[in-house]
């Protein structure tokens, strides 16, 4: 899960390339903002904040929660949350544009990766050795699929970030299994200064460009891959992903040149909602919608346009100083605790079901297991970020 949008909770600095440091009110306090017809900024001066993406980020993290949590205790619409797993998608696209929105010249390369660094690493290590007690036994079980022989080469993977180049789901999904999504993110980090100084020239129409050949880049490849098995090879994750994190870059290139398009948030939450809604419907239902196969097979790129088309309704309204639920001061706590959160909640959640099992059949009552692996899983964010992520990030970030 993307850490980017936290960035902007830093104190003022000159920061690295792809960092989100800005000025830090308290937390849910008005974003500052310029004129809607401001124009793009001028070199070395600040953007306004987009603090609202740091709630939103809260929203995507439970979507992701209530998919895993099928697993302990289904509800009637087990089938739509697996779309869950999007979250991530979310997180991609949110990633290059927070890193993008936030960058500022004039720092150097090693920086920004020893801030990245500290960033994600120390929280993600810590909670790949709590994931090892849960996942892993020398002798697993009988019947719990989701427990695996100690692996030391996977471990070892995992520890370093590199499992999401295998796309064997043992490795893939090794130590944390959370974690194959921070090897991706690695992989955003690794290239992201490159991208930032080889688009920097671009405006508006450039950014929209850049959207544009990566969705239809990545759904080229999408329908390559289906009609020719034998001959396209089948790319890593951090590739394949790379569609989305490139076209956050591209959204917030256009909107640093001064471009804020009014759409109403309301309304592009009800276009994600039915978005979602549509890429569901059309899987269980393929022969009711029209081009219902070509959107299975392109549904990472179709994620990728509904979360970018919300998260540059939500940024663009915080531009304009638009009033937001999602900076207020339990959203933006709940949003930075959400990289805790995303981390850990598997770990409970699967912890909880060795000792008791499947919550029971299908069914509504279920809902009262949410609430109680959420509250648990909260407060155990709430523990990770205020004693290991944020200390131990402000020790490893270096002088500013």
């Amino acid at each position: 899960m993307t850490k980017a949008a936290e960035e902007n909770q830093t104190q003022p600095t000159q920061e690295a390339p792809g960092s989100a440091a800005v000025a830090s009110p308290p937390p849910g306090a008005p974003v500052s903002t310029t004129p809607a017809d401001a124009g793009p900024p001028r070199p070395g001066k600040r953007l306004p904040r987009v603090e609202s993406l740091t709630g939103l980020r809260w929203w995507a993290a439970f979507f992701v929660f209530c998919h895993h949590m099928t697993q302990l205790a289904p509800l009637p619409i087990y089938d739509f949350l697996k779309y869950g797993t999007s979250g991530v998608t979310f997180f991609f696209v949110l990633s290059g544009f927070v890193l993008t929105w936030s960058s500022q010249p004039g720092t150097k390369i090693s920086t920004f990766y020893r801030r990245r660094f500290a960033r994600i690493f120390p929280l993600y290590f810590l909670t790949l050795i709590l994931a090892i007690f849960v996942f892993y036994r020398f002798e697993p079980p009988a019947g719990m699929s989701w427990i695996k022989p100690v692996s030391m080469t996977v471990l070892v993977a995992s520890a370093f970030l590199v499992q999401g180049w295998s796309n064997n789901p043992t490795v893939l999904y090794g130590g944390n299994p959370a974690g194959w999504t921070l090897s991706v993110e690695a992989f955003f980090y690794a290239y992201f200064p490159f991208v930032w100084r080889a688009t920097q020239r671009l405006k508006t129409i450039g950014g929209l460009i850049l959207c544009v050949s990566v969705i239809v880049l990545g759904g080229a490849y999408r329908l390559a891959l289906f009609h020719y098995k034998a001959d396209v090879p089948v790319l890593p994750q951090p590739v394949l992903h790379s569609v989305a994190f490139l076209f956050g870059i591209g959204l917030a290139i256009s909107l640093r040149s001064g471009w804020k398009p009014r759409i109403p948030v309301w309304f592009a939450f009800l276009v994600t909602g039915g978005g979602l809604y549509l890429l569901w419907y059309s899987g269980a239902h393929p022969t009711q919608v029209p081009g219902a196969v070509t959107m299975g097979l392109c549904q990472k790129e179709v994620l990728t346009l509904l979360y970018g088309f919300l998260i540059l309704a939500v940024a663009a309204r915080d531009t304009r100083g638009g009033r937001s639920v999602l900076r207020s001061k339990p959203m933006v706590a709940l949003g930075q605790w959400s990289y805790a959160f995303y981390l850990v909640h598997a770990t409970i959640l699967y912890a909880i079901k060795e000792q008791h099992g499947v919550a029971g059949p299908i069914g509504w009552s279920n809902l009262t297991w949410y609430a109680g692996v959420l509250v648990i899983s909260i407060f155990a964010s709430w523990l990770l970020y205020k004693f290991v992520e944020h200390p131990l990030e402000r020790k490893l970030r270096g002088p500013r």
